[in-house]
């Protein structure tokens, strides 16, 4: 059975073992090596994500996770952006585990706490060319708003994220809960 709850310290490999693994599977071509290496050594270190998952906040709700028999197999995160709008700003299932619904369940208990904290809004990047994000979001409810570059581009790199958004009272109760 798959339980949807706040990530604690227990949780810390795990998150990072899907993200990364979900990371390269996503990304691995549609971007360089050495960028996704380095948004891997930025993001989901042990040390970085104990940190976040020992913070939270209205800005930063702390990591949820999806743990099926003591396994972390997916993971996400959000927070406030501004008043009244909240952002996804990361989610990720276990590679092996897509089209399980995992990802639903984690956008759906992210996206609970942005309305708990107010949020009327919501927002997402997603990579340009993500076969896999775009649809889902899609799906979903989030409509692209434009182009942008990519967080973290140096000299030389022309990654594009694509910005999403969805209004929150347009959902109905039962599909976040």
């Amino acid at each position: 059975m798959i339980t949807i709850q706040k990530a604690n310290h227990e949780h810390i490999h795990g998150i990072a073992k899907v993200c990364i693994a979900s990371y390269w599977a996503t990304y691995g071509d549609l971007l360089s090596t050495k960028y996704i290496e380095r948004m891997i050594q930025e993001f989901y270190t042990p040390e970085r994500l104990l940190e976040e998952v020992m913070t939270t906040s209205r800005f930063w709700n702390g990591w949820i996770v999806a743990v099926e028999g003591g396994k972390v197999i997916g993971a996400g995160v959000g927070g406030m952006i501004s008043e009244n709008h909240g952002e996804l700003f990361v989610l990720y299932a276990n590679p092996d585990r897509r089209k399980e619904g995992i990802g639903s369940m984690i956008l759906d208990a992210v996206t609970k706490e942005l309305i708990e904290y107010g949020a009327k809004e919501q927002w997402v990047n997603v990579t340009k060319g993500n076969i896999k994000g775009i649809p889902f979001y899609e799906a979903k409810g989030f409509d692209f708003i434009n182009e942008q570059d990519e967080y973290g581009v140096i000299e030389g790199e022309d990654f594009k994220a694509l910005r999403y958004h969805r209004f929150l009272n347009d959902l109905h109760a039962g599909s976040i809960l």
